[in-house]
């Protein structure tokens, strides 16, 4: 199957399993989805939903946060690991939109990565989310997802992204790779894929041998496979 042909099966496939396929990121407007995004970075994002109403409660406009010190947003953050350098950013970008975009959220990517502490990942989420332009958000579970599929070759974020971009229809392509989050939770985990449980393990050329799941419950990869078939991180 052609890469092209297995990335619009995976669309489908997902899309059956996962019908809305929505950010997991709990926000109200476009400035607390690009903190909660920035806030998720090497944290989860059920932490993040746990952190934020405290935060946007005691920051609730871009004004508020420009005004704080870093100080006071970290303590709202600490939970979410990497506290102090998230506040630092947190606080600057808000100045900088404040001071250099009238308040206003960008919606390019190019635009959005001048932002301090903005990556391709946020800006892509923000920019497909907010304004709906096309985007690939490359994080972790896309990265490991499209590479067990074989749709990409690189573990690096620019390089999927730009890869994926070729292969998905662009109105499909934020959904899915929100798609992308819920089933790496839910089926293609880092260490113990449910590869019985996949639908699309018949055209997978990452499934490994199979052995009963401890509780039953779908399949998981054999140990003596594990190194062989790729899916150890």
């Amino acid at each position: 199957m052609k890469k092209k042909e297995l990335a619009l099966l995976a669309i489908e496939k997902l899309k059956e399993r996962y019908p809305e396929g929505i950010c997991s990121l709990t926000y109200t407007d476009p400035l607390q989805l690009l903190i909660a995004t920035r806030l998720s970075a090497q944290c989860t994002d059920a932490r993040v939903n746990m952190v934020t109403p405290a935060l946007f409660a005691r920051f609730p406009t871009l004004e508020a946060f420009a005004e704080a010190s870093a100080e006071e947003v970290g303590e709202y953050i600490r939970s979410c690991g990497l506290y102090k350098t998230k506040a630092r950013d947190i606080v600057a970008l808000a100045i900088m939109l404040r001071d250099e975009y009238d308040g206003m959220i960008p919606d390019t990517v190019e635009e959005l990565i001048k932002l301090p502490g903005v990556g391709r990942k946020t800006a892509n989420l923000v920019a497909g989310d907010i304004y709906g332009r096309p985007a690939v958000v490359a994080d972790t579970h896309c990265i490991r997802i499209a590479g067990r599929l074989g749709l990409v070759d690189s573990k690096d974020p620019y390089k999927v992204e730009m890869a994926l971009k070729k292969l998905l229809p662009p109105e499909e392509s934020n959904s899915f790779c929100h798609r992308l989050v819920l089933f790496g939770r839910d089926v293609c985990s880092a260490r113990s894929p449910r590869c019985g449980a996949c639908p699309l393990q018949d055209a997978c050329p990452s499934r490994v041998s199979l052995a009963p799941s401890p509780d039953g419950g779908g399949s998981a990869p054999s140990p003596a496979k594990k190194k062989r078939s790729g899916t150890a991180e």
